[in-house]
């Protein structure tokens, strides 16, 4: 609403278009952000049930479907079609709009910097908010070493190439070391303590725990600016649990909502998620690398952006990028020191 005061008198803009004078002051009123409690038929209680299975914002409804809202709020499949219905009305996201009106609201997105130049590049300019980035590779690739980096890195600045936010680490193979983020800190000249602060570190223990911490990643964000979640790594659990054939749809449907979990994340807190990924050796590979991605299509569709890393001579490292929306397929070498990823 916007009102236009004149000499002390509130009135109506059209009433005051006529005695426009310099003593004229303009007031813009925002209109109230809606809540959960506004969506129509949800009262107190079954408000209640959805802050606390997370949902906060109207988005985060109106992405969901009815039986996963049931089962995450503990409502009826009916209540949470209806549910779902007026949150789309009320978060206008219904309808389709023009190619103008998406590349606008792609100016939203963030570009995180590895630190190197080339990966920078390789990448458009850097690691993009609003996307899963799958980091896969060998042991000893650099995968973790890429997760430590870009967790110091974004509590730097956003004009040091920063986002400025928190970061979320879920670590599921005991891989996350303080020293180290310690020493990346201290070559760029952040204080380390200051960087430990802002780096929230969890272990999963199995593949249902690790589900459940997105879940918590979800509740904190409300109070939280995350801008990093790391997921390191994504199939170790999911690989070691569901062992055969057998259990192999099981498996890709578990990771499937895991994936739609993350990405639906990113969305909402505009925010990266970095998931590192252990590989197998196709042995009926006649010619090429035959070094292959654990997850399947599953994964390789759900990923926004795919890098595969592997050792190369002298201590370098060589990344490729094997999938993107937009980007050419390429490759970029660095080296991992003391001190973080170098050109």
């Amino acid at each position: 609403m916007r009102v236009v005061c004149v000499k002390g008198e509130m009135m109506s803009k059209k009433t005051a278009s006529e005695k426009i004078s310099e003593e004229e002051i303009v007031i813009d009123i925002d209109e109230p952000e809606l809540t959960v409690e506004d969506l129509p038929g949800v009262g107190p209680a079954t408000a209640e049930k959805l802050r606390e299975a997370g949902f906060e914002e109207l988005l985060a409804i109106a992405v969901m479907s009815p039986s996963e809202l049931a089962e995450q709020a503990e409502l009826g499949e009916a209540v949470s079609a209806k549910i779902i219905a007026g949150a789309k009305r009320m978060a206008n996201i219904g309808g389709f709009i023009s190619g103008n009106a998406l590349l606008e609201k792609r100016k939203r997105v963030q570009k995180l910097s590895s630190g190197t130049s080339s990966l920078d590049e390789l990448l458009g300019g850097g690691f993009e908010t609003q996307a899963i980035i799958e980091v896969y590779g060998e042991f000893g690739s650099g995968k973790t070493q890429v997760g430590h980096q870009l967790a110091v890195n974004t509590i730097r600045p956003i004009e040091d190439g920063g986002l400025d936010g928190e970061v979320f680490y879920i670590d599921t193979e005991d891989t996350f070391r303080p020293e180290r983020i310690t020493q990346m800190a201290i070559a760029l000249g952040i204080d380390p303590a200051d960087a430990l602060e802002r780096i929230h570190v969890a272990r999963a223990y199995n593949s249902a725990h690790q589900i459940l911490l997105v879940d918590e990643i979800k509740r904190m964000s409300k109070n939280i600016d995350v801008k990093l979640v790391i997921v390191d790594s994504l199939t170790s659990h999911f690989r070691a649990e569901y062992i055969g054939r057998g259990m192999l749809a099981t498996r890709q449907q578990k990771l499937n909502r895991h994936m739609k979990d993350l990405k639906q994340l990113s969305d909402i807190q505009n925010s990266i998620i970095l998931v590192t990924n252990q590989v197998m050796s196709k042995p009926d590979a006649m010619w090429g690398d035959p070094t292959k991605a654990i997850g399947g299509h599953i994964v390789g569709h759900a990923s926004t952006f795919r890098l595969y890393l592997r050792k190369s001579k002298g201590g370098r490292r060589i990344a490729r990028l094997v999938d993107s929306p937009n980007l050419p397929e390429g490759e970029a070498v660095f080296t991992v020191t003391a001190e973080g990823l170098q050109d």
